[in-house]
């Protein structure tokens, strides 16, 4: 009789053994997965990103983008030639809004 009421406990015991065999390795493979499709999704994005910044350094090494931005943003010309400023029309002082008031 004491066999009896032992193989509902050696069978609970061997579900609870199977379940932690089978249960907690598939959530880490489930984890695995997630995290590495996340990991493939920056690295397209940084090898797009590479790309860009390849052709932006590509073009950088060009004589003719070398000339623009010398002359875009340092203002810098050629022997023989002459740089002109343009200034913003000054803006006109506001209007004076306050009245003095009048005797009669």
């Amino acid at each position: 009789m004491t066999e009896r009421r032992a193989w509902p406990w050696v069978a609970l015991v061997a579900l609870i053994a199977v379940a932690f065999v089978a249960l907690f390795p598939s959530r880490t493979y489930l984890a695995q997965r997630r995290d590495l499709q996340g990991a493939e999704r920056r690295l397209a994005v940084l090898g797009a990103e590479s790309a860009r910044l390849a052709e932006r350094a590509a073009a950088l090494r060009t004589d003719a983008e070398i000339e623009r931005l010398a002359r875009e943003q340092y203002g810098l010309v050629r022997p023989g030639e002459e740089a002109y400023a343009v200034l913003p029309a000054p803006v006109p002082p506001p209007a004076d809004t306050t009245t003095v008031p009048t005797m009669p």
